[in-house]
């Protein structure tokens, strides 16, 4: 029993003791806060010393307060918005109407109130000193601003900071303030809970490391840096010891130990960022091929089983962009004031608008050119056309989608290998497409009759099949497909009116006769293939060799298999 009274005295105790150390960390938190923003305050008074020294040493000496409110402090100053008042205190001006100066707190930006009417103060703009930096102040004050950065609890202003600390202009601009940088850099190394800044930060405190070791003076710390450079796998890393080597040649320092450090250190970079270019390429080949894959299907629909060659095919996927861009000014979706149902309600409407346009191309062109592949071939030329100059003359040659917020950045999954999440949806998009039309043709009604009317006609309408009313919801239905993929474009592209007939119509064609005409699986397969070789050769041979390499590849390669990667079906494979 004693024992247990000893063990709840001692835990009363030491309970005593955690509120007396937190009572008292609570009130020398405001004091030390207020002292502080006092020295600040006298700091911000000295800006419009007539002397540029004192000028400068007090912008030096607010680069010592871990204040994220100096940042904004800073712009202001920059943007000369920063006025003295009665000659004892700094005021920031953001509002001026006729000569009046409405008077705000340059640290909490905060109305400055006027106690007799408990108004904002408001003076004559000539009562008040301007503060004018001169250029060189300007950038002092853009290099302090980037160390302040450091201490912000923002991640993207952190990380800003992080970065650009650790540029040469930067880095030159600091001067003795390097240190500090160093300093605040290390403490992000060591306990930031972003890996991603931490690993920024590290890059930062190298660079300037070796910026304050020169080769001459240190060369074996020197040359330890570069090791420790060259395991950053950083681009930026690599450029700056590109620059440098090149300066030691023309220096004419011929020490080989010198070169091989570097030249290893720069070979490593190299080898890790290739391999991250492999993996970019391949998965922006991917999302491409998923775009041209939901264009493909359409006509895999309207071509492989109907035997329509619609050539305002890409008008239909342009429709579709275009029915987005409509759908963002009608919910009022703009970067500043983002409004992202919008997105939601443009797949359906992009899907619908471009089904119905094809339900009256059906009606009105394509019903009487059944069979006769040359005349549709032209007609559907004609209409694309007339759908080209329409939409011109309505929006002009060009416009802007802006994506919903939750679909613009990305997750990185190594260093430096980010997967954009616009085009993750897009694939996700691409893949949910195909399920769904797999479904319908396979395990559905409709899409029974769709599958019966295209392989046998007349024997579909003697079992009672509406084949008249089948043809057009499969024209529809294969035209609303080229709406999605519109619509899916609009996240990593321009929205023109020639979109469809530029960039997609041949290489959907190419898709759907490469892969098998009117096969789902020929069409993934063939999709993917070209959409990754697309990106996989364009950076080395450019765009337009890229698709005449193409072009030619499945020249080649359907002398060799004519039927394309998997026998097509339907009407086309009795002809």
């Amino acid at each position: 029993m004693s024992m247990l009274t000893d063990y709840f005295d001692f835990m009363i105790s030491r309970y005593r003791f955690f509120l007396w150390l937190t009572f008292t960390a609570l009130l020398s938190l405001p004091l030390y806060s207020e002292t502080n923003e006092a020295e600040i305050r006298n700091l911000l008074i000295q800006f419009g010393d007539k002397k540029s020294s004192v000028r400068k040493l007090a912008l030096i000496g607010l680069a010592k307060y871990e204040d994220e409110r100096l940042i904004s402090v800073l712009d202001a100053y920059k943007l000369r918005q920063l006025f003295i008042w009665n000659d004892e205190r700094v005021v920031l001006c953001k509002e001026v109407q006729e000569n009046i100066a409405y008077l705000q707190d340059p640290l909490t930006g905060k109305k400055i109130q006027n106690p007799s009417n408990n108004q904002q103060h408001q003076v004559p703009i000539n009562n008040l000193k301007s503060i004018r930096p001169a250029r060189k102040e300007r950038n002092l004050a853009e290099n302090i601003k980037s160390l302040l950065k450091l201490s912000s609890s923002n991640f993207k202003i952190r990380f800003s900071g992080s970065k650009k600390c650790g540029e040469p202009r930067t880095i030159k601009g600091l001067g003795q303030l390097n240190d500090l940088a160093f300093r605040r850099l290390g403490k992000l190394v060591k306990e930031d809970t972003d890996k991603k800044i931490r690993r920024i930060a590290q890059e930062s405190a190298l660079l300037i490391q070796i910026h304050q070791t020169p080769l001459k003076t240190d060369l074996d710390k020197h040359l330890v840096i570069v090791k420790q450079l060259g395991l950053t796998k950083s681009m930026r890393v690599q450029k700056h010891l590109e620059k440098t080597l090149k300066n030691i040649d023309k220096d004419g320092d011929t020490n080989p130990q010198v070169k091989k450090t570097y030249g290893e250190a720069i070979r490593k970079i190299d080898t890790y960022q290739s391999r991250i270019l492999f993996l970019s390429n391949l998965f922006f080949g991917i999302s491409l091929g998923s775009v041209l894959i939901l264009m493909a299907l359409g006509l895999a629909i309207t071509f492989g089983l109907m035997g329509v060659i619609n050539m305002a095919h890409g008008e239909l996927m342009m429709i579709g962009a275009y029915t987005t861009f409509e759908m963002q000014k009608l919910f009022k979706h703009t970067i500043e004031t983002p409004n992202n149902l919008y997105y939601v309600f443009a797949l359906p409407a992009s899907f619908l608008t471009a089904a119905f346009i094809g339900f009256l191309i059906e009606i009105l062109v394509v019903r009487h050119l059944y069979k006769r592949p040359l005349e549709s071939l032209l007609a559907t030329w004609g209409i694309g056309l007339i759908l080209i100059q329409s939409v011109r003359l309505r929006y002009g040659d060009n416009i802007g989608v802006n994506a919903p917020t939750y679909l613009r950045g990305g997750i990185e999954l190594i260093q430096d290998f980010i997967l954009p999440y616009n085009r993750c949806f897009i694939i996700a998009l691409c893949t949910s497409s195909v399920f769904s039309i797999y479904y319908l043709m396979r395990y559905t009604e409709l899409g029974l009759k769709m599958r019966a009317t295209m392989q046998n006609r007349d024997m579909a309408s003697s079992l009672g099949v509406n084949t008249n009313f089948v043809d057009r919801y499969t024209f529809a239905f294969g035209s609303g497909i080229a709406g999605i993929a519109g619509y899916a474009w609009t996240l990593i592209g321009g929205v023109t009116p020639d979109m469809g007939q530029t960039n997609f119509i041949v290489d959907s064609f190419l898709v759907v006769v490469t892969g098998g005409v009117g096969e789902i699986i020929g069409v993934i397969c063939s999709g993917l293939g070209i959409g990754i070789l697309t990106k996989a050769i364009e950076p080395t041979i450019g765009t337009i060799w890229a698709k005449i390499f193409l072009l030619v590849g499945v020249v080649v390669f359907i002398q060799f298999k004519p039927s394309g990667l998997f026998a097509p079906k339907g009407r086309m494979a009795d002809d």
